[in-house]
């Protein structure tokens, strides 16, 4: 899962980048009001990490823009202020959660955890779709009909996990390329495709009938041929 996290005090972002990535998450930093807002336009992004006081434009503004945009990533305020008019503003503009500074990283990375409904740091750690399990810690790929299994190397895993997640979506190249490798990443174009074609390997090899559908100027689908 990806997070962006948009706080112009340097060591706190990097303190809460260094945490998040930690446990399994994908993080990107803005430092300034507009470039985070740009990134968060991008849609990409499962979870918001938002300062309120920033250079060239407030939280405020930016959570009321992406939201009047149709972007449904969750929403952390972080502030100084403790307010309630404060916090009743974040919410009434979209924030799903509101935590005031000074705060304990492991209470950041709880609430994260809680939003995202994530199973890194709870029980199973286990996503399922169709005959499919992808252990979240050990990114072991299983087949649930004949108990075959294969390891995936961590971009394989990142965007099956991706599929998984968005199995009733076509999701298009670019998304992909920005979701697994970043808005600013510099890599080979045809990245994409390759690490397609590892993924199709791997399940033929474990006898999955969970399939990645190429739709020819759309993207990639997942699906199920039970």
């Amino acid at each position: 899962m990806r997070v962006l996290i948009v706080e112009d005090e340097y060591k706190l972002a990097d303190l809460i980048k260094d945490k998040l990535q930690k446990e399994n998450y994908l993080v990107d930093i803005s430092t300034d009001g507009e470039e985070g807002l740009y990134n968060a336009l991008f849609d990409i992004y499962d979870l918001i990490i938002l300062d309120v006081m920033l250079p060239s434009m407030d939280g405020f503004t930016i959570l009321k823009k992406i939201r009047e945009q149709g972007v449904k990533s969750k929403v952390i305020m972080l502030t100084a202020k403790s307010m309630i008019e404060d916090k009743l503003n974040g919410f009434d503009n979209g924030a799903n959660d509101y935590l005031t500074k000074p705060f304990h990283i492991d209470e950041l990375l709880a609430r994260v955890n809680a939003q995202l409904n994530n199973q890194v740091q709870q029980n199973k750690k286990i996503l399922c779709y169709g005959d499919l399990e992808l252990n979240l810690s050990t990114y072991q790929l299983s087949c649930v009909n004949n108990h075959n299994h294969v390891e995936l190397v961590k971009k394989e895993y990142q965007l099956l996990e991706f599929l998984m997640r968005n199995f009733n979506q076509v999701i298009s190249k670019d998304k992909m390329y920005d979701k697994i490798w970043g808005i600013d990443s510099e890599i080979e174009s045809n990245n994409l495709e390759v690490y397609v074609s590892f993924l199709r390997r791997k399940l033929k090899a474990i006898e999955s009938n969970v399939k990645i559908k190429s739709l020819r100027g759309l993207g990639y689908k997942i699906e199920y041929d039970n």
